[in-house]
């Protein structure tokens, strides 16, 4: 297994542009492009965008941003995106991209990491814990959960 931050490896740039958009259907192309391309390079420590690799295959994904489309702007930074291919699930890859914001986050000087989701009994298995409700700009709401940094 292999995690790649595609600011650090930006030779990866359009395979994470690409496996991004093919993961998240839901979310406009040209967002991930713009993201993930201005990453590169940035001033700050975030934004942050991962690549799992296994024997050469990208299967999965996840980031370290400042908000994740999300009311509550006074929390940050958020894990986004993690995504696993259907087929390597029930591996806990998820928390091999969990681990890697976690510790680029406090790297960062960040105490917290916050992620918002509908999911429910997933994030807690890896100490997540809710803490609210945020509202995104299109109308639906999502749990929030926080994870202190260690």
């Amino acid at each position: 297994m292999n995690i790649i931050s595609v600011r650090k490896n930006p030779d990866y740039k359009n395979k994470a542009i690409a496996y991004f958009q093919q993961s998240w259907k839901s979310v406009l192309p040209i967002i991930y492009e713009d993201c993930i391309t201005h990453s590169i390079g940035a001033r700050d420590s975030l934004p942050q965008w991962y690549l799992l690799e296994k024997n050469g295959d990208i299967i999965g994904c996840a980031g370290l941003i400042t908000n994740d489309f999300i009311s509550r702007g006074d929390l940050y930074p958020w894990i986004c995106a993690l995504f696993i291919d259907e087929e390597h699930r029930g591996n806990a890859y998820g928390s091999l991209l969990m681990e890697k914001a976690k510790t680029d986050a406090k790297k960062a000087g960040f105490g917290y990491v916050y992620l918002c989701t509908s999911h429910m009994g997933y994030y807690e298995k890896y100490n997540f814990e809710y803490i609210g409700q945020g509202y995104h700009p299109w109308g639906e709401a999502s749990r929030i959960y926080e994870l202190e940094l260690i």
